[in-house]
């Protein structure tokens, strides 16, 4: 049993990665990792929202009638979000102004339904936690990771504490702007997923048409 429990939590981060394997939940990637402490943020606030709403799914499952489930879901984890977002109001205000509404719109981020329909309406309240948990985890380490490459290399910071100092202070760092647009978050996660499925050769997909079948259809 905590073998299992283990592999459920842990198997979102590499293996079964929501953001690199599934594609899921990528707008926001883009959108809040402009610099780590946002990443951070927005990390610790898809944790709690999904290991809250999968366990939350799963304790009623039984009870919800079919025809409604996505529903009740959806009213799950919006009331987990705006609970979440008073809070970072009152004790982040700062950065909670900064992640803006990329917040509320955790409500639709497909990781967060996804798992509590696919996952928590099937499983027990331990191994939802744990499911929850793993893949907030798995999302998060990608959105650390490219929040930390857009920061340093876009403002020679980390965390906002200045590491390379820029030439307009006198130093030798030019900073890329280019890294705190968008483009460049698609471009760095493309390049994380390249580098695991290098690694990984199991996680790349079959071709769905064969070099020949694409000869033959356009002739």
């Amino acid at each position: 049993m905590q073998n299992n429990n283990w592999k459920i939590l842990t198997r979102p981060l590499i293996d079964d990665n929501p953001l690199t394997l599934q594609i899921l939940g990528i707008c926001s990637a883009l959108a809040v990792t402009t610099s780590l402490d946002t990443a951070l943020l927005m990390s610790l606030v898809v944790v709690c929202v999904l290991a809250l709403g999968s366990a939350s799914v799963s304790l009623i499952r039984k009870f919800i009638p079919h025809t409604i489930r996505i529903i009740v879901q959806i009213t799950i984890i919006a009331t987990l979000v705006i609970v979440v977002d008073q809070v970072l109001q009152a004790y982040a205000f700062e950065l909670s102004k900064r992640l803006s509404v990329f917040v509320g719109l955790i409500i639709t981020n497909c990781i967060v339904l996804g798992r509590a329909e696919s996952y928590a309406m099937h499983n027990g309240f331990v191994a939802s936690t744990l499911d929850g948990i793993g893949n907030g985890l798995g999302y998060s380490l990608i959105l650390v990771i490219v929040g930390a490459i857009r920061e340093f290399f876009g403002k020679g910071s980390l965390l906002n504490v200045q590491i390379l100092i820029p030439q307009s202070q006198g130093g030798s760092f030019e900073p890329l702007q280019l890294m705190l647009l968008p483009p460049s978050a698609f471009f760095i996660i493309g390049g994380i997923i390249w580098f695991i499925r290098r690694r990984r050769p199991q996680q790349v997909e079959s071709a769905e048409f064969s070099l020949r079948q694409l000869e033959d259809s356009a002739k």
